[in-house]
């Protein structure tokens, strides 16, 4: 079972600074239908303009990945941490018993990335955050796996991914026109697909770029890009 989910049929909001497109129900935009997928709560598309951003806010127990589409983010937190994630990188941000952080975009151009929040399977944990790049080379023509709940994927031998608390993985692949790629799902779990670029079909459903895809009951996803495209997929619980 495959729902497409078109990008001009998801909530949002437009506030000048931050134009945000909702997958799921989020902060004043409520869909019954669209709550949450398995274990996956937020898929936001954002668009953040030049020398803006979001403010120090608290969170607490979640898993919050962030995927930069085009351009960069420049976070701090209550930690002391501080970094910069540029086009293509990823950066997770487990809020765990509680973080405060701020996500800026200190560069001259738009910025655009995909939040995902997932919710968490451990609780009561300290919080923490990370940022490691991903090669769009390296994931050419193949899921190339970015954050996980699983340690095989974690440890260096396993691609070393990014560490969330959470049963799930989230994966990426880069596809030239013409080109496909597998990714083992298991017809128990739920998957939710989103080219950040490019048009492809997924398991033979068309989606265009930032189209959503809602997968269950598929063992195999097999994603066929019609054109150059960029393709993320959360594997939820």
């Amino acid at each position: 079972m495959i729902e497409r989910r078109p990008f001009e049929s998801l909530g949002g909001a437009n506030h000048g600074w931050l134009n945000a497109k909702h997958h799921f129900s989020f902060a004043n935009y409520y869909d019954p239908k669209r709550m949450s997928w398995g274990n996956l709560r937020v898929w936001n598309d954002d668009e953040i303009a030049a020398g803006t951003g979001f403010p120090p806010h608290p969170h607490a127990d979640m898993e919050i990945i962030t995927y930069v589409r085009d351009g960069a983010i420049t976070h701090e937190d209550s930690l002391g941490n501080k970094g910069r994630t540029v086009a293509g990188d990823v950066q997770v941000m487990s809020a765990g018993t509680g973080i405060r952080h701020a996500e800026y975009n200190a560069e001259p151009e738009l910025t655009r990335i995909f939040q995902i929040w997932i919710e968490p399977t451990r609780r009561g944990e300290a919080p923490s955050w990370g940022s490691k790049p991903f090669p769009k080379g390296e994931r050419s023509g193949q899921f190339v796996v970015l954050a996980s709940g699983f340690d095989g994927d974690t440890s260096e031998s396993g691609g070393g991914a990014l560490p969330i608390r959470t049963d799930a993985r989230i994966v990426a692949a880069t596809l030239n026109a013409g080109d496909s790629a597998d990714y083992p799902l298991g017809a128990a779990r739920r998957g939710y697909l989103v080219p950040a670029k490019g048009e492809i079909e997924v398991n033979g459903v068309r989606l265009n770029a930032r189209d959503g895809a809602a997968i269950a009951q598929e063992e195999l996803v097999t994603v066929k890009a019609l054109s150059d495209a960029e393709v993320v997929l959360v594997d939820a619980a």
